[in-house]
């Protein structure tokens, strides 16, 4: 018997401990069967409903970027390693699975987003090897560097794109078992199944041993590696997970949402933007991904409609942009202030104040 499997029952007991000890943590069906009831409305009755607006400018790419967030959560909020490269593996995904498709017969379209996955994955451990090393704000400089790195591999080498003179890859037919999703309504479904397989499968992984793992070095990496966690598979594996989730989101965010992508459309910004989410939202949460993601699409749609209707005629539109970006900056910041366990949080504490409500009146 090993250290670690000794350690790992000693791990599990201090997870029970720790969600007892928080109520608005602890294991609840309600919040359960709320996700299973939005799920079966989104998949039977939203596509009926929804307008193309809203799924090609609003839903598809919440999820994607829900989708990208979770994958860098896994990272930096479970395991505690710090990135700025998301968007080098959503790069190198959306180009695996494109050359996937292209160069594989037959392959099914879910296939090429395995293959999209795998690939950054294989990135992800390439990048997480400094982190055995060092530790902190030094990681952020490996991942920083593949971020500029993998955008000029894919310029360079006109392979990756079929030697399309500009650089840009075009999505395929999207087809699955002979059905072509040609409407934005079928795109968004496609988006939702894959999104909402993977989310189940990263509560599976965090709520596993593997999770423990990375809870345990995300809190202090020298005494989990005294009780027997071998500290560097776990970062490694993290890293791989991590990239693994930001692959597939890359090959979603080409093949469904945008329709054609070049590599400098996966730049700092769009690193940034998913590091955003992961902090506005909650670190160490899953649905803290899908709450950041919600307020970095929606708000600043509502934002432009608030402004179109109030102050058209008021401002230019060049000020009317920086306007909103002030106001979501500053509200970022507010927010954080308040609560910087993020959104997620102001959610289950508000959710908690209307469950004991009853008893308090």
């Amino acid at each position: 018997m090993t250290h670690l499997d000794l350690a790992a029952p000693a791990l599990s007991a201090d997870w029970r401990r720790y969600s007892s000890a928080r109520p608005w943590r602890a294991a609840s069906h309600t919040p359960t069967i709320l996700a299973l009831l939005a799920a079966a409305f989104a998949f039977l009755w939203l596509p009926r409903l929804g307008s193309d607006y809203l799924f090609s400018a609003v839903l598809v790419p919440w999820l994607v970027l829900s989708l990208a967030g979770l994958g860098l959560n896994l990272l930096t909020g479970y395991a505690g390693q710090l990135s700025v490269g998301s968007a080098a593996f959503m790069c190198v995904g959306a180009f695996a699975a494109y050359n996937a498709q292209l160069r594989i017969p037959g392959l099914p379209l879910l296939g090429g987003f395995f293959i999209a996955g795998l690939s950054a994955a294989a990135l992800g451990v390439l990048t997480g090897l400094p982190s055995l090393r060092i530790k902190g704000f030094y990681v952020i400089v490996s991942t920083l560097a593949a971020q500029f790195f993998v955008p000029w591999v894919f310029v360079k080498f006109g392979w990756f794109s079929n030697y399309n003179a500009s650089g840009v890859i075009t999505a395929p037919p999207l087809k699955i078992a002979g059905f072509v999703l040609s409407s934005p309504a079928d795109r968004f479904l496609l988006v939702l199944g894959v999104t909402l397989a993977m989310t189940a499968a990263a509560w599976r992984i965090v709520h596993s041993t593997t999770g423990l793992r990375w809870m345990a070095v995300r809190d202090m990496d020298t005494a989990a590696e005294v009780i027997g966690i071998p500290v560097a598979r776990a970062k490694l594996s993290a890293f791989a997970l991590s990239a693994f989730y930001l692959g597939v989101a890359g090959a979603l965010w080409a093949f469904a949402y945008v329709g054609t992508v070049e590599p400098h459309g996966f730049d700092l910004a769009r690193s940034f933007q998913i590091l955003f989410i992961v902090i506005l939202g909650g670190l160490g949460s899953l649905a803290g991904a899908f709450v950041g993601a919600a307020f970095i699409v929606l708000f600043p749609i509502a934002l432009s409609l608030l402004a179109d209707h109030w102050l058209a005629g008021i401002l230019a539109p060049g000020n009317l942009e920086n306007a909103e970006k002030i106001v979501v900056g500053a509200l970022i910041i507010g927010f954080l202030i308040r609560e910087p366990a993020g959104l997620w949080r102001l959610i289950q504490k508000a959710f908690h104040r209307v469950q004991v409500w009853p008893l308090k009146a």
